[in-house]
């Protein structure tokens, strides 16, 4: 098996951490948290749960402002200093330099997200001086919120491979979205009592990825059990739109006339 995608995938992450956009969002991000924990002696009582709440949707909007800025530009910002050319001048096929590039963006993701996931666990430390056993969802909280990032990160890497980084980021902006709604699109076809629309609003249902199966911000700070077969099936859901978005990125890619 070739190591370049591997090689381009470090690469990728040199570049990230090397990028002050980086750690702004990191400082802002433990700034968030440690606002909660100011919120949190405010709120008597409910401590933990506005700590939580606070903490894992910093984790979540930043990661998301992360995958969606960075990830538009790590095509077009090859290009655009002519490092791509050459690069692919090199044995790199065009595959690999997708998967590398996906895989380096989403190692920085990961690194971003444990970082601030030691800050919240501060924060809750800080505040209650121990942990709870329903503390667990949180942890799980987190990962599906990785298994979201990297959903937007494949995204935002398959409109790269075709557009501009500005029409890039509308475009992932706009497929996050309706990903987010895509159960209430369903639903308002079914509402409709039409069947055309109803299987217009059927078929964005099922194409579109379902993020509301990944939110569990709410249950974690509540301290309730997430099942864990729902941590099966999300791992396996994002496994497979993800390569299924890495396979029609590097076809794209493969057959664009970069010249």
């Amino acid at each position: 098996m070739s190591a370049m995608p591997g090689v381009v995938a470090i690469n990728t992450f040199r570049e990230a951490v090397r990028d002050r956009v980086l750690y702004n969002l990191i400082f802002f991000a433990l700034l968030m948290i440690g606002a909660a924990i100011l919120v949190g002696q405010i709120s008597v009582g409910i401590e933990r749960i506005v700590i939580i709440n606070l903490g894992l949707s910093a984790i979540s909007l930043f990661g998301l402002v992360m995958a969606i800025f960075i990830g538009v530009g790590l095509v077009y910002k090859e290009m655009e200093r002519r490092t791509l050319y050459s690069l692919l001048s090199k044995p790199v096929k065009r595959w690999e330099f997708i998967v590398g590039k996906y895989a380096g963006l989403l190692l920085t993701l990961a690194v971003n997200t444990a970082f601030m996931t030691l800050g919240l666990v501060a924060a809750l430390l800080y505040v209650s001086h121990h942990f709870q056993r329903s503390d667990g969802s949180i942890f799980i909280a987190i990962y599906f919120i990785l298994l979201e990032l990297a959903l937007v990160t494949a995204f935002a890497l398959f409109f790269s491979c075709f557009s501009s980084p500005m029409l890039s980021t509308l475009f992932t902006i706009g497929f996050y979205i309706a990903g987010v709604f895509a159960n209430d699109i369903r639903n308002f076809g079914e509402l409709a009592h039409k069947p055309a629309l109803g299987a217009v609003t059927r078929g964005l249902y099922y194409i579109l990825p379902n993020f509301h199966n990944f939110n569990s911000i709410a249950a974690a700070a509540h301290g309730d059990a997430i099942p864990l077969s729902l941590v099966g099936q999300n791992t396996l859901y994002a496994v497979l739109y993800v390569a299924v978005t890495l396979l029609a990125s590097s076809a794209v890619f493969s057959g664009r006339n970069l010249k």
